[in-house]
């Protein structure tokens, strides 16, 4: 795999991630220590999610039993994969905790950057988001999900919706978009005040009012938190509370670096590929940290930290420290071969992914509950 320097945007991930460096550009800190309830988490526990943004207010409410609210987005392009899995598993633990959820599609932004047919996005939404998230554990208690294109049938909460993303605008400067965006497009500062009001919006009293807001996100994300906040800081009419945030870092694409990229069929796992696939994807296009030949790998071991099978069992597939620790061990001293990694996690992806896919046949009978109702 060839080094690439690292390259870090809303659009495009590149190279070796330095975690460490990353906490500092962006001014966020390293998560504190947490309590049990997130250290049974895989997630937590295993510093996928590393660092935060306030995330100290919304511990509080948990703490105390109080009411707070997780806000996500979607974007409704490709197929979703065991990316996208990272953030799923993050709002169904925060839906167990209280949380009240904002799940936003993000149709317009889509519509507008990617030039795809609102109804198409609409059908990729729910045929490839929703369903994969129901599958995943998602709950209708306690849970708005919503495109930008319609954002519900009760005209004072769309009048406050649209309204604020039109206000939050008169709180921006050209210059805080362009050192965000870079070249600048009417679509992308669009999309940039639809997202602040999607971040913003449950905090009005249309809504759920004042109450503490988080958004968990890829640390990619971070400069749409950074203008959201700028401009809800500077906003006259209504006191936002901050939003808060946590960054997890990214599930590597099969050949390696990065992340996983929905443009790139041969770089992900999709949740509704076959078993054959499976096999073949992780065969063929995993990126390995074995030796060259048997004998050297025997010999000298391998890399568990840049092998993308070991990765993959270290984030999801695994949950067993011990047995996990064990596998770490075992390919480093060389004991383990690459193909023996590789077949050790085909066999638990395809065992995760059977029961999925039955789970997510089931869900086309719930979509009702989720979408086709007053918001």
């Amino acid at each position: 795999m060839k080094k690439e320097k690292q390259k870090i945007t809303p659009w495009e991930v590149k190279g070796k991630i330095d975690y460490g460096k990353l906490i500092k550009e962006f001014g966020i800190k390293a998560l504190p220590k947490l309590p049990k309830k997130f250290e049974d988490n895989i997630l937590f526990r295993r510093k996928v999610i590393f660092a935060h943004r306030d995330f100290g207010i919304i511990l509080n409410a948990i703490k105390n039993k109080k009411k707070f609210i997780m806000m996500t987005g979607l974007m409704p392009t490709g197929k979703f994969h065991l990316g996208h899995m990272l953030l799923a598993k993050q709002f169904t633990l925060y839906q167990e905790l209280g949380a009240k959820l904002y799940i936003a599609v993000a149709d317009l932004e889509a519509y507008s950057t990617r030039q795809q047919k609102l109804s198409e996005l609409r059908k990729t939404a729910i045929d490839q988001y929703l369903l994969n998230y129901i599958a995943l554990g998602l709950k209708p208690k306690n849970l708005d999900f919503y495109f930008q294109s319609s954002r519900s049938s009760d005209f004072k909460k769309s009048n406050a919706f649209y309204s604020l993303a039109s206000q939050f605008s008169r709180y921006a400067t050209f210059n805080e978009f362009k050192a965000v965006y870079g070249s600048l497009s009417p679509g992308k500062i669009n999309a940039s005040l639809l997202q602040a009001a999607d971040m913003y919006h449950p905090q009005l009293p249309e809504f759920e009012g004042s109450y503490p807001t988080f958004i968990p996100v890829g640390i990619d994300q971070d400069p749409h938190i950074r203008i959201a906040r700028g401009m809800a800081n500077r906003h006259k009419e209504y006191k936002f509370i901050p939003i808060a945030s946590t960054y997890h870092k990214f599930l590597p694409g099969l050949k390696g670096g990065g992340k996983m990229s929905s443009s790139d069929e041969t770089s992900f796992i999709a949740m509704t590929d076959t078993e054959k696939e499976v096999e073949h994807k992780i065969k063929k296009y995993a990126f390995s940290g074995g030796q060259p030949t048997t004998a050297e790998h025997r010999k000298k071991g391998g890399n568990p930290n840049i092998d993308v099978s070991f990765q993959y069992l270290k984030m999801f597939f695994e949950p067993d420290d011990n047995k996990l620790r064990q596998i770490y061990d075992n390919y480093k001293s060389g004991n383990l071969l690459t193909s023996e990694l590789k077949q050790i996690l085909i066999e638990k992806i395809n065992s995760f992914l059977r029961q999925h896919q039955k789970r997510r046949q089931l869900a086309k009978k719930q979509v009702d509950k989720f979408v086709f109702r007053n918001n």
